[in-house]
């Protein structure tokens, strides 16, 4: 029997338990669902006294990298652009070195500071999750994915050219990137030739001479995680480690197989499950007094004293239904109100839709999208992807599922299956809410990096991996074929 399989029962609670810590006073119980989130069994024990060394980059809040260490990894760097998140990465990896910067220019700094401490031995982990804005769905101007002109407009798109620098140098057993989707094939001017390619598929050739590429597009809704969050992953393997013998000969891929949503498997966690699992108490945008949880800082949310909260007010408790569709007049009984008007018709009173007054006082519906604008989140299925935008009601389904407000940061990083362990110091009181939800918006949940950490970790150790999506699964395929290789 492997290592893993004679570790899998008692080992993964035990390890889970000791990557939570003990629940405070007024804390959501963030482990009961990291405990079901492990169910696949992909972690392992190293030997007694072996440190599975990793360094990271990109590293934000360095959230995703605490699902990494949950499965084993000690991160000895870290790196990021952004100097409140650094603080907040420090804290929860506090033996990391921590290099300040944009990487484009300090990432000769990263190489040093590990080989001050491991002189030429490689990290068995680089993890990378290089700003995902210049590509996101999300951008109106991003223009035509083949274009390379559009796609080279936003210098971070190429953001990934020091992970294949510091990559080259430190030699690890994995690198492991990740990003949104059109990552695999938004295409930008490579700086290395003249054809233009994706970013990942650039990547891909500074480093196919010694590493296998791997790749898939997942949700994440498939691992336990209570939102749809599909995301790209490049997993790099070294070609000449017994890693990469182990996924020839068993025809697996370095990820985990999904947890929820199979035939086989619990349904995937809705909305309703999370919020009333995580025990935080009510809220509401009404009042200073009702829009906060005394004692729990991260529990609170933006006071609505206009029309919002009379629109939002409107749209039915549990409905998942949208502001654009109330069709009831706010001041008086009118019902059945046309779609496309923005004052009702008998009293002259603006709707209870989006609307914004023009400089003549007159009123117009607010322009943009209204699909998913504006409306509450459906308590029965897994809720939207939790971006940097979740404190904005015009944003892609933000309301909560029955009370009138946003969801608060502290609910965000419960979707985003954040450990009650999980350290934040004073950020709310220094950077406030906006800062706080950015943080949390960009990270890779926790959840999954337990679950891909606990593979990686399997293969570095030679043990096969049952528990890792096969080779010839589409989520892996289909990634391939856009990536080009």
């Amino acid at each position: 029997m492997c290592a893993l399989e004679e570790h899998q029962g008692t080992h993964s609670a035990n390890l889970v338990e000791g990557f939570l810590g003990p629940r405070r006073a007024g804390e959501p119980d963030f482990s009961r669902r990291a405990r079901s989130g492990t169910g696949g069994g992909a972690t392992t024990r190293r030997q007694r006294g072996s440190v599975v060394k990793a360094v990271s980059l990109f590293s934000n809040c360095g959230a995703g990298d605490v699902g990494f260490a949950a499965a084993g990894f000690r991160f000895r760097v870290v790196s990021e652009l952004v100097g409140k998140r650094l603080e907040v990465a420090k804290l929860n990896h506090p033996d990391a070195v921590a290099v300040s910067g944009d990487l484009r220019r300090t990432w000769p700094l990263v190489v040093d500071s590990f080989r001050e401490a491991h002189g030429s031995e490689p990290p068995v982990l680089l993890s990378g999750c290089p700003p995902c804005q210049g590509m996101s769905s999300a951008r109106g101007d991003r223009g035509k994915e083949s274009d390379p002109d559009a796609g080279s407009r936003d210098g971070r798109n190429l953001l990934v050219l020091p992970i294949a620098e510091v990559a080259k140098e430190l030699r690890p057993m994995f690198i492991v990137v990740e990003n949104v989707p059109a990552f695999l094939r938004r295409r930008v001017w490579d700086p290395y030739g003249a054809i233009p390619r994706s970013a990942a598929k650039i990547l891909c050739d500074r480093l196919e001479a010694d590493y296998r590429i791997y790749a898939a597009v997942v949700d994440l809704c498939e691992f336990g995680i209570p939102q749809h969050r599909s995301r790209a992953f490049l997993t790099l393997v070294r070609k000449d480690t017994a890693a990469l013998g182990v996924l020839r000969r068993t025809g697996r891929a370095p990820f985990p197989a999904p947890t929820h949503g199979g035939p086989d498997s619990p349904d995937f966690v809705t909305i309703d499950d999370a919020l009333r699992e995580s025990g935080l108490p009510a809220l509401d945008a009404g009042s200073v007094e009702t829009a906060r949880s005394d004692g729990q800082p991260m529990h609170q949310v933006p006071v609505w004293l206009d029309r919002r909260y009379e629109m939002v007010s409107a749209i039915p408790p549990g409905s998942g239904a949208s502001a654009w569709e109330t069709d009831h007049c706010g001041r008086c009984d009118m019902t059945g109100i046309d779609a496309a008007e923005a004052v009702c018709p008998r009293c002259h009173s603006p709707t209870l839709r989006p609307t914004v007054q023009n400089p003549d006082g007159s009123w117009r519906l607010v322009k943009g999208f209204r699909n998913s604008s504006y409306r509450r989140m459906d308590p029965a299925r897994p809720a939207a992807t939790i971006t940097t935008a979740s404190g904005h009601i015009g944003s892609d389904r933000t309301i909560h599922p029955w009370e009138n407000r946003v969801l608060s940061p502290a609910e965000c990083a419960w979707l985003q299956t954040f450990p009650s362990a999980f350290q934040w110091g004073e950020s709310m009181d220094n950077w406030g809410h906006t800062g706080v939800r950015q943080m949390i918006g960009e990270a890779v949940p926790p959840q999954f990096t337990t679950l891909h950490g606990g593979v990686l970790a399997a293969l570095a150790e030679g043990h096969e991996v049952p528990a890792s999506l096969s080779q010839r699964d589409e989520r892996c395929t289909r990634a391939l074929a856009k990536l080009g290789t």
